[in-house]
C-alpha cells in the first residue's frame, strides 16, 4: 500500500514526511513551511490515518497561526471522525482569518448537507461561488443538495450550469441523466444530449446517456446506434456493451445479444447479472443446455440471483421435467416471493403434475401480485373448469373482467362458461360486449368450445358484427 503511495508523492513531500517522523522520534521541534505541512497532512489522510493527520495539524497551526488552510484541514478531519461541533468551530476560526477562502464554505456546505440541513448547505455553497475561481464542482454540489431535497428541476438547472463551464465532467452527465429519469422526461434528456454531442462529439458519456434515454422510450434501434458510438470512442466501456445487449434482447436478436454480453468479459470480470442475461438469451433460442449452464454460473457467483434460479426451472420445464423444475421455482420464490412470473410458473408445474390444489393456491398468488395478467386469469379459470367447477370458473372470469375491462379474450371466455352453465341469455349479452371490444377475436370462442360454432343464436349475433 505504501509503495503505491510513494509512487504518487513527490520526493520533496516524501522527505518532509521522513523529517516529521524523525522529529517525533527525537522528541524535538523542527520548523516546516506551510507547503511541507500540507504534504505531511495529505500523506496521513491518504493513508487513512486521521488521528496522525490531526496531530500534524496541531503542529502546523502552532507554527503558522495565521494560515487558514490548517484550520480547514482540521475541520475536514473532525468531520470525517464525527466531531461535528469541533469541525464547525475550526471553520469559524478559519473564516475569521480568511473570509474569502472558498474551501471554508464548501466544507461547511458538505457538513450541512450530510446533516440534511439543506437551506444552510445551499447558503454556504452559494457563498463559495462568490470566492472560487473555478465553480463547476461547486455548482454540482448545489445540484446534489437539490437532489437530496427531491427538487430535481432545480438540480437540472445547476448541473447544466456546471457542464457549461466544464464539458469534461462525466459525473455531471450521469447525474443529469438520473434527474431526467426520475422526472420521466426522456424527450428533454434526448434533446440535451443531442445538443451536447453537437458541441463535443467525442464524449462517450454523452453518447451512453443518450442511448439509455432512447432505450427507456423503446427506441431500441437508435439506442443501439448510440451505444455503438460510445463503444467506438471508449472500446473498453463494459456498461455500454451490457446495455446494448439488453437493447438487442428487446428486438428479439438473441444470438447477437449473447455475443455483445460476452464482450463485456474482455473489459470487466464476469458477473451474475451478465451470466443470467446470457442464460435468458439461450433460453429464448431454446438452447436449454447452454441456458442452464449460464444460469448455474450466475447462481454460483450470487446465490441470491432469483431470476437465474427461476431460469434453471424454466429450462427443466421446457424438457417436461416438471417435478425438478419446482425445486428451482421455490428457490426463486424464497428470494422474491411477490414475483408473479415465479408463481405463474409454479402454478403451471403443479397443474402438469396433477397437484391441482397447490396449482390453485399458486394461481391465487399470481393474481394477487399481478391482477392485470389476462393469461393467468384464463389459465386459472381453465384449471377450475376442468375440475368441473363451472361456477367458480365463471366467477374467476368475472373478477378478471373487473381488473381488465378492455380484454376481449375474457368476455369470449365468459360466453363459453355461461353457455356451459346453461345461462344462454347472459352469455349472449357478454358476446355483444366481446364483439364490441374486439370483433376479430371471436374465433377464440370456438377454439375453446368448438360445439358453439353450430349454435344458431351465437352465429346470429356474430354475423351482426362481422361483415
Amino acid at each position: 500500500m505504501e509503495e503505491e503511495f510513494y509512487f504518487e508523492f513527490s520526493d520533496d513531500a516524501q522527505r518532509s514526511v521522513e523529517r516529521y517522523e524523525e522529529m517525533l522520534r527525537n522528541q524535538d521541534q523542527y520548523f516546516f513551511d506551510a507547503q511541507a505541512f500540507e504534504n505531511i497532512i495529505d500523506y496521513y489522510i491518504e493513508k487513512n490515518d486521521p488521528v496522525k493527520a490531526l496531530q500534524v495539524v496541531e503542529y502546523a497551526a502552532n507554527q503558522h497561526p495565521y494560515a487558514a488552510v490548517f484550520l480547514v484541514k482540521q475541520a475536514q478531519l473532525f468531520f470525517v471522525t464525527d466531531q461535528i461541533e469541533r469541525s464547525f468551530l475550526s471553520l469559524q476560526k478559519a473564516e475569521m482569518l480568511e473570509a474569502s477562502e472558498p474551501e471554508i464554505y464548501i466544507l461547511r456546505g458538505n457538513i450541512y448537507n450530510s446533516l440534511e440541513r439543506h437551506p444552510e448547505a445551499l447558503e454556504n455553497f452559494k457563498q463559495a461561488l462568490e470566492f472560487a475561481e473555478t465553480t463547476d464542482e461547486i455548482l454540482l454540489q448545489i445540484a446534489y443538495v437539490y437532489q437530496n431535497m427531491l427538487d430535481y428541476e432545480s438540480a437540472i438547472v445547476y448541473i447544466k450550469q456546471s457542464l457549461e463551464l466544464n464539458m469534461e465532467n462525466k459525473d455531471g452527465l450521469y447525474e443529469l441523466a438520473f434527474c431526467y429519469d426520475i422526472l420521466d422526461k426522456q424527450e428533454e434528456s434526448i434533446q440535451f444530449y443531442e445538443e451536447y454531442i453537437d458541441k463535443d462529439p467525442y464524449s462517450y458519456a454523452a453518447w451512453y446517456n443518450l442511448a439509455n434515454s432512447y432505450h427507456k422510450i423503446d427506441l431500441f434501434e437508435k439506442a443501439i446506434d448510440a451505444y455503438d458510438y460510445a463503444i467506438l470512442i471508449k472500446d473498453n466501456f463494459a456498461s455500454a456493451y451490457y446495455n446494448k445487449g439488453n437493447a438487442l434482447v428487446q428486438l428479439d436478436k438473441y444470438a447477437e445479444a449473447i455475443e455483445v454480453y460476452k464482450q463485456t468479459f474482455e473489459y470487466e470480470k464476469p458477473n451474475a447479472d451478465t451470466y443470467c442475461a446470457i442464460g435468458e438469451c439461450y433460453e429464448k433460442l431454446e438452447k436449454m443446455d447452454e441456458a442452464r449452464s449460464y444460469y448455474k454460473k450466475s447462481v454460483k457467483m450470487d446465490a441470491k440471483m432469483a431470476d437465474a434460479w427461476f431460469g434453471i426451472g424454466v429450462t427443466l420445464n421446457f424438457e417436461e421435467r416438471f417435478f425438478e423444475s419446482l425445486h428451482f421455482y421455490k428457490k426463486a420464490i424464497d428470494l422474491d416471493d411477490e414475483n408473479p412470473d415465479f408463481w405463474f410458473a409454479m402454478a403451471d408445474a403443479y397443474y402438469k403434475l396433477g397437484q391441482i390444489e397447490l396449482s390453485v393456491e399458486a394461481y391465487n398468488k399470481v393474481l394477487e401480485y399481478n391482477p392485470v395478467d389476462v393469461e393467468a386469469w384464463l389459465d386459472f379459470s381453465t384449471v377450475l373448469y376442468e375440475q368441473g367447477k363451472l361456477l367458480e370458473a365463471s366467477e374467476t372470469i368475472s373478477d378478471a373482467i373487473k381488473n381488465n375491462p378492455d380484454a376481449a379474450e375474457l368476455y369470449y371466455r365468459m360466453v363459453a362458461y355461461l353457455f356451459a352453465l346453461g345461462q344462454k341469455n347472459e352469455a349472449l349479452i357478454y358476446l355483444e360486449t366481446a364483439l364490441t371490444t374486439d370483433p376479430n377475436k371471436h374465433h377464440i370462442l370456438f377454439e375453446y368450445l368448438p360445439q358453439l360454432a353450430e349454435n344458431g343464436s351465437i352465429l346470429e349475433v356474430i354475423n351482426r358484427y362481422i361483415k
